[in-house]
């Protein structure tokens, strides 16, 4: 993933903030094996500390490529927007000369995934992703002896993903004036069609800790 300077993360705290605000559903990209193409699984995850917990299906096709080459990437993307060239003509130029693009938040988790296997192991990173996703605890009990969940941990296999690096891009045009950037955010809460409203919002918190753009 191409990441200029005006799009990485200010810091830590932004994209760790942004992926605590509900975006825990991401593409698990697996290496194929020898002569295949990679795999990419749609999943939710949890985060345990620095780790990403997974599970899924047993019959799922990628066991034999993890266990070949465990080196991962869990990408997430979210609050994206096409913004039309005619947002984005400079100043003294005709509106059908800018140029369009595309507004998006990506984080990339590259890890190294360890397969969960053990009934108990497993019982308990699948209590640890439904405090994430059900933390007023409305659940059953995950046990290994117990319905529901006793009698379908067969039929899964869980993955705790040791996170090796971050890659984090906010492209939201911070290298244009802030008069640019703030007039596209307008136009975004206007159209208001699919996540504009998410991206606007993140646009105005990056032009509010940005201001103009300095190399």
């Amino acid at each position: 993933m191409l990441i200029h300077p005006w799009d990485a993360a200010l810091d830590d705290a932004e994209w760790q903030s942004w992926i605590a605000e509900g975006h825990d559903f991401g593409l698990l990209v697996v290496n194929g094996l020898p002569g295949q193409p990679p795999a990419a699984v749609p999943t939710h995850f949890a985060r345990d500390g620095r780790d990403l917990l997974v599970h899924l299906a047993r019959p799922n096709p990628v066991w034999d490529a993890i266990e070949h080459d465990p080196n991962v990437v869990l990408s997430v993307t979210g609050d994206y927007a096409f913004v039309p060239g005619t947002w984005r003509a400079p100043a003294g130029t005709p509106p059908h000369e800018g140029v369009p693009t595309s507004y998006y938040t990506a984080v990339q988790f590259v890890c190294r995934a360890a397969v969960v296997d053990a009934p108990e192991a497993k019982a308990e990173l699948l209590r640890r992703q439904l405090a994430h996703f059900q933390p007023d605890g409305d659940h059953a009990p995950v046990a290994v002896d117990r319905p529901p969940y006793g009698r379908m941990l067969s039929g899964i296999r869980g993955l705790r993903l040791e996170v090796t690096e971050v890659r984090a891009k906010f492209k939201y045009d911070d290298h244009k004036p802030v008069e640019h950037r703030t007039a596209v955010a307008d136009r975004l809460t206007a159209r208001a069609e699919g996540l504009d409203t998410a991206t606007a919002g993140h646009q105005r918190d990056r032009l509010a800790r940005v201001g103009p753009w300095r190399p």
